[in-house]
């Protein structure tokens, strides 16, 4: 009787542990979900409210409700958030490279001036305006500029060196991608600290994008953007 109660016991274990893995993988479908920020709810990156403004390693500015029925801004006019908010400090060491806007928000690639590395990436919410980290392995795997920075989750130091290169990054993403979506490529390979971004390119079109830890090769799809819509590079 106790074998099978033992039994049943690990059984139990195991089916909660497939349902949780199940439940946190990406979805295998170009569809999106609805604008997935309720009226007065938590913002994208699930760490601050909707309203704030992003500042190097940290947030700060007042929250507040999303409005419905909103107008959506243009693509120029994220542009011109970016730069107004890199022309606030006079000694900052960083530069927007790119801005991606798709349908439930922009995306914003920054790099450092003095080292030519990318530093972190940004979205922009395309009704408020308001600028947040992005989530996933920007917050997480961002040894440099990210929540953990080499204290938490065993992540290593700034100082370690990524022991994935950029090739075994393409491969890796592309494995992932044959698996998600056939006949899909990976694009070209941007380095942040601690982690690898790409693009997802179908027909030749972005059609997603996804990150690569540097030590571990885990693959982070990026399932928040939702489609493609356009780009622009900043001088």
């Amino acid at each position: 009787m106790k074998r099978i109660y033992k039994s049943l016991l690990i059984a139990a274990i195991v089916l909660g542990l497939l349902v949780a893995f199940v439940s946190c993988s990406p979805p295998r479908t170009s569809q999106s979900p609805l604008y997935p920020y309720p009226q007065g709810g938590v913002g994208p990156g699930w760490i601050m409210g909707p309203g704030g403004m992003m500042g190097p390693g940290g947030m700060m500015g007042p929250g507040g409700p999303y409005q419905a029925g909103g107008k959506r801004i243009t693509i120029d006019e994220a542009v011109d958030i970016v730069e107004n908010y890199v022309g606030r400090y006079d000694n900052i060491d960083l530069q927007a490279d790119e801005i991606m806007e798709f349908q439930y928000n922009f995306y914003v690639q920054f790099s450092e001036k003095s080292t030519g590395i990318n530093a972190f990436e940004a979205l922009i919410d395309p009704y408020t305006g308001d600028m947040y980290p992005e989530p996933g392995p920007n917050m997480m795997w961002n040894t440099k500029y990210g929540m953990m920075s080499g204290m938490m989750w065993g992540t290593p130091s700034l100082n370690a060196p990524m022991s994935v290169t950029e090739e075994q990054a393409e491969q890796y993403a592309q494995k992932f991608i044959d698996g998600y979506l056939p006949g899909a490529k990976a694009g070209e390979v941007e380095r942040f600290y601690g982690y690898y971004t790409l693009h997802m390119l179908r027909d030749g079109q972005i059609y997603g994008m996804l990150s690569v830890n540097g030590y571990t090769g885990q693959v982070w799809y990026h399932s928040w953007h939702g489609q493609f819509l356009g780009l622009k590079e900043f001088d």
